[in-house]
């Protein structure tokens, strides 16, 4: 490895600490530190981080209502820079642009993962965050970025894309053709599953608490949408679904991707083809899903959809790359991560349509000193 003495030794980051004051509800501290770089192992690279992104996760975490958190650790799960140094001097990845693969312990079993399952950021399983300015991580954990993204839209791809993917693709079997129900669009799953869909050649229907978040969604391509806050949101979509198929097998939903949980399949079942499914990724709405017998003895199936594999990324990320879809991007933060207080409080409020992203690269970051709450 060349130039090794011009390597940095330390690098900022953003660390989950205890509230130092009582917060009621519990909302701990982010904090601005300064840590060593370890010395690069054998299959090791280190990346210099130009964007970071946003989950609800990291505000849970905070919240402290995410199992497994650890106090101390680095934050974030999403983040793509370029690899500015290897324990091979010769390695291909060097000064390549990539994306950090966003979780551990699920390779490419097609069902589920095959060891403890992990996501970056925030937790003890894996040492490891993407609220950065440096990481150093092995090397078969970064993906090539596809070179139609810059890193704003890459660093918003990897946990949203495979989590979108693998109900999408994987769990909903989503087909040209298809009729596919997306609810709560404007999260980054839900518009990434979208943006899939519409590739797959499926026509999407969306639903949302805001009709300027479905409107938005239209304008990228869903057919129709309706507001989830009205009683009465099936049966109008049910009338959307007849005047676009008529009373034929086209005016069914085919597949239900949904991040609400709740009375999910109860409110779809009228409309959701025999054989049809639900996937869920998320239970925004309630922790619990109701199955009932009028849904068995439709044949629909409720599938519970948690992130995916190692293989699953590459596929979606291959595809991505061969439609050229390009993430959604709600904000794009300046500042470095000394700004990052600002995306935490949009995903809070919730007004965010698209992810949130932070450029990590600013001088005001790296000139902050050892220690700075946010």
């Amino acid at each position: 490895m060349s130039a090794r003495q011009l390597l940095p030794k330390t690098t900022n980051v953003l660390a989950l600490r205890k509230s130092s004051t009582p917060h009621k509800p519990v909302y701990h501290d982010v904090v601005l530190e300064e840590r060593p770089l370890a010395p690069l192992k054998q299959g090791q690279v280190l990346v210099k981080l130009g964007t970071v992104a946003f989950n609800h996760r990291d505000v849970w975490i905070r919240m402290g209502q995410y199992p497994g958190l650890a106090f101390g650790s680095v934050l974030g799960a999403d983040g793509a820079g370029t690899v500015v140094a290897s324990a091979d001097a010769a390695d291909s990845l060097l000064q390549k642009r990539v994306f950090l693969v966003p979780m551990r312990g699920w390779e490419s079993h097609p069902d589920a993962p095959e060891s403890t399952f992990a996501i970056l950021g925030g937790g003890s399983v894996v040492p490891l965050g993407t609220f950065a300015q440096y990481v150093v991580v092995e090397r078969d954990q970064v993906v090539l970025t596809p070179d139609h993204l810059d890193d704003e839209h890459a660093a918003a791809w990897p946990l949203g894309g495979l989590t979108a993917w693998r109900a999408a693709v994987v769990n909903a079997q989503v087909e040209k053709g298809d009729n596919i129900l997306i609810t709560g669009i404007g999260g980054g799953v839900a518009l990434l599953a979208m943006q899939i869909c519409l590739a797959r050649g499926a026509t999407v229907y969306v639903t949302s608490g805001s009709e300027e978040k479905i409107r938005k969604a239209i304008s990228l391509g869903a057919k129709a949408g309706v507001n989830y806050k009205a009683e009465d949101w099936p049966a109008q979509l049910g009338r959307m679904l007849k005047a676009n198929g008529g009373e034929t097998s086209s005016a069914l939903i085919s597949a239900v991707i949904d991040s609400g949980g709740g009375d999910i399949m109860g409110r779809v079942t009228k409309i959701l083809k025999n054989g049809g499914r639900v996937v869920v990724y998320g239970m925004t709405a309630s922790p619990k899903v109701t199955f009932t017998m009028r849904e068995v003895l439709k044949n629909q199936r409720l599938i519970g959809s948690t992130m995916g594999s190692h293989k699953d990324l590459i596929d979606a990320t291959a595809f991505l790359a061969a439609h050229r879809i390009v993430p959604v991007v709600s904000h794009i933060l300046d500042g470095g991560l000394e700004a990052a207080e600002e995306g935490f409080e949009l995903l809070k409020r919730g007004e965010q349509f698209g992810k949130v992203v932070l450029r990590v690269d600013s001088l005001r970051s790296s000139a902050v000193g050892h220690l700075a709450k946010l």
